[in-house]
């Protein structure tokens, strides 16, 4: 008897899946249009509902609720790896959203232009499905700033390359962290920096535990220190100004530690806190003495 709800489940779905393409609406966004080969390509999917009943969208024993094309300038599909998305319900008269990054699921090494799009499915729908829109994006390769090699701690015989790349998009400049298996050759991890002020070169280092330290101008007075552990995850960053004495730096210690110095650590966020808080002062009325 269970086996007969659930194939009359299955057919139900399958006849509402027919008759409410056109209730279910799927867009297909990319944060930007130029990346670093390497990088994250994070891709956002909403789905808006207007089909008359809620929706749950899920992965079963045939495949996962939504699938990834994307293809090479050339026009050839590339092979995406398996991977496992959760679920996603969508309530009647509601728009969802999921972000994705396409570096986790296809190999996003080689410069040149793509597009993708998506089709996402119903339990029970195999090749029909609700598609999106497609998108292109291009991939570029940034300029070597800073290299060196060091041994993986704790793994006698694994390397990796630790990298600082400059890219330049028409109107900024950016500063890339990347950690390379030099066995494969393959990036590990290319992290955004962010933008940097190019009349001031960055300098960079490694501690005794083998991180990569990284510093540069932001902005005017203000320095980001920032770490990438040879695993390839960045570890953080934080913001400085320099002292009277002139810009901060990286000063490594005779036991391999690295700090910044000739610098005062800087939140922007309490920055920007006071200046709220002198603006509400400001708004108050005058007082009228008699």
């Amino acid at each position: 008897m269970t086996g007969l709800r659930s194939l009359f489940r299955l057919v139900a779905l399958c006849a509402f899946a027919a008759s409410a393409s056109a209730q279910v609406d799927v867009k297909l966004q990319v944060e930007r249009k130029s990346f670093v080969a390497g990088e994250s390509v994070p891709v956002t999917v909403t789905v808006t509902n207007q089909s008359g009943q809620d929706l749950v969208f899920q992965g079963t024993r045939g495949g996962a609720w939504i699938d990834f094309t994307v293809t090479s300038g050339r026009g050839v599909p590339m092979t995406p790896a398996n991977a496992a998305f959760g679920s996603m319900k969508v309530p009647l008269g509601q728009a969802m959203a999921r972000t994705f990054d396409l570096r986790q699921l296809f190999s996003l090494t080689q410069m040149g232009n793509y597009s993708v799009y998506a089709v996402i499915r119903l339990p029970g729908q195999t090749r029909e499905g609700f598609m999106s829109n497609r998108v292109s994006f291009n991939l570029d390769t940034a300029a070597p700033y800073w290299t060196q090699r060091v041994g993986l701690p704790g793994k006698s015989g694994q390397t990796r390359d630790f990298k600082v790349l400059n890219y330049n998009n028409g109107k900024r400049s950016l500063l890339y962290a990347q950690v390379v298996d030099v066995r494969t050759g393959s990036a590990l991890q290319t992290h955004s920096l962010g933008e940097y002020l190019s009349f001031s070169k960055p300098s960079v280092t490694v501690d005794n535990r083998q991180t990569m330290h990284v510093l540069y101008m932001t902005a005017p007075t203000v320095w980001t220190h920032a770490r990438v552990s040879p695993t390839g995850a960045l570890l953080g960053g934080e913001y400085h100004r320099g002292t009277g004495g002139g810009a901060p730096l990286l000063v490594t210690s005779r036991d391999g530690i690295v700090q910044v110095g000739n610098s005062i650590p800087y939140d922007p966020r309490a920055e920007a806190q006071a200046r709220t808080q002198v603006r509400k002062a400001s708004d108050r009325p005058a007082f009228l003495f008699h």
